[in-house]
């Protein structure tokens, strides 16, 4: 009998919990009969009752719930990567707890995966958000596509249905500040997408911040793209250039008896672009140095404090 593994990240979902129950764990129709299904919360540090409420649910469901508590919160990436390492299913889904994408489309997925499709992606087809955070989604994602990793749905995902072999690579490589659902596309691997509309959240408060959604874009497109350290070099050369045409300029003038150019206000203007652009480069190259740095300390990506599997 195949076996899925539903892996769901949470950080201060205790007021989503009871509703996932009813939608999710016990729903049987879901998904066929011939599937057995786990399925492995992972708590990121919550400072609520997520964590009474899931061994709660624990207690109700002992042959299908695991819940996994890391010590600290360390990102609902590094909790999935938690998640995928006590998994034991065939094919691993990762689900929001915030039931924003639909659980009734795993069927379709594990569908897919039964055909031989080893990646099943559901991607966003429109999202409920409106104003900056829309823009910035859409910004995000248009650039990935555009300067990344150029198989990429339009609407971002990070609803996914994927092979024990995908979960087998994630879990050797092990990388620090990147994105894990686009690690499993840049692994290769054909895949089906299945677009869907995000509904939008009906309980709780979302986490999700602005700093979060910067150090996101950030990680994701430095992890898949040398685009901002090739920009750095071309600028660099144009600037080179234009400061070796000046000074032939000024050679000219004073080789030929011309008066030089007084123009105080113009140098300065030239001297702070000059500075600027400097650290600004220096802040780009830092970000590729400090990732350099975090991977070669080797630290854990997570602690795990307690885990509780499920009897089945």
């Amino acid at each position: 009998m195949p076996k899925l593994s539903v892996i769901i990240p949470c950080y201060y979902n205790e007021a989503n919990i009871p509703t996932l129950e009813a939608e999710l764990v016990a729903d049987k129709s879901l998904l066929p009969q011939e599937v057995n299904v786990e399925y492995i919360f992972v708590d990121d540090g919550s400072g609520d009752g997520t964590v009474a409420t899931l061994h709660a649910l624990r207690r109700r469901y002992p042959r299908q719930v695991s819940v996994v508590e890391l010590a600290g919160n360390v990102g609902a990436y590094n909790a999935v990567v938690a998640g995928i390492e006590y998994a034991t299913g065939d094919c691993l889904a990762v689900l929001a707890a915030d039931l924003q994408d639909p659980p009734a489309l795993l069927a379709d997925m594990y569908g897919y995966w039964k055909k031989g499709i080893r990646l099943v992606i559901g991607s966003r087809q429109d999202r409920p958000e409106t104003g900056l955070p829309r823009v910035l989604a859409t910004t995000f994602h248009w650039l990935m596509r555009r300067f990344a990793l150029r198989n990429v749905p339009a609407g971002g995902f990070d609803f996914v249905l994927f092979d024990r072999q995908i979960a087998t690579e994630v879990l050797r490589m092990r990388e620090r500040n990147s994105n894990i659902f686009y690690l499993m596309l840049w692994l290769g691997y054909p895949y089906v997408n299945l677009p869907y509309v995000r509904r939008p959240r009906q309980l709780g408060q979302s986490r999700w911040t602005l700093a979060k959604r910067v150090k996101l874009f950030i990680d994701s497109f430095v992890s898949f793209s040398f685009l901002p350290i090739r920009l750095i070099s071309v600028a660099g050369l144009l600037l080179g250039t234009l400061a070796l045409l000046y000074g032939t300029y000024i050679i000219a003038l004073r080789l030929l008896g011309s008066q030089e150019p007084a123009g105080w206000s113009s140098l300065m203007v030239v001297v702070l672009f000059v500075s600027a652009f400097q650290m600004l480069a220096l802040g780009v190259i830092g970000e590729y140095v400090w990732r350099g740095l975090d991977a070669a300390r080797n630290r854990p990506l997570y602690v795990v404090k307690e885990v509780t599997k499920a009897q089945g």
